[in-house]
């Protein structure tokens, strides 16, 4: 792993974009569109289905979630597309020329526009980047849910 693929894989906050539920070409958007492609006209036969499981009448909802998650409609926060409306990571890593916030002599700040809980997450992730380095913290992290 190198540290271009940890900077590709990886938000400028250590969020991993590529396991997002967004990103246009992450792994639930392909694996969203997959199962919508098995499912194909499932929808005529789900009312059918519900009579053996009950939980089959909740089949449109379903599908209307997958069809979301199918559509990936996020580049990446690389791209300026981040998700957290009031994030200002991205602006402010630009501006100071950093990849990722712990390369930043301001390191640990309150610049980032996260509320208590994404803020915390963004300061231990930061600092685990510090100890270990993006390509690091990229394998260590790659496997483990994001969420």
């Amino acid at each position: 792993m190198t540290y271009a693929d940890s900077v590709r894989a990886l938000a400028p906050c250590g969020l991993s974009c590529e396991k997002c539920l967004a990103k246009d070409d992450g792994a639930i958007a392909g694996h969203s569109r997959e199962l919508l492609r098995l499912l194909t006209n499932f929808e005529r036969h789900a009312e059918r289905f519900a009579g053996m499981n009950p939980v089959f009448a909740s089949y449109p909802a379903f599908l209307d979630m997958t069809k979301h998650l199918a559509q990936g409609n996020c580049k990446g926060c690389r791209a300026g597309e981040c998700l957290h409306k009031g994030c200002r990571v991205h602006s402010c890593v630009k501006a100071k020329g950093v990849d990722f916030c712990f390369q930043c002599a301001e390191f640990p700040c309150t610049n980032t526009g996260f509320d208590p809980f994404l803020q915390k997450r963004w300061q231990t992730m930061n600092e685990r980047m510090r100890e270990v380095g993006p390509e690091g913290f990229h394998a260590e992290t790659k496997d483990l849910p994001r969420y």
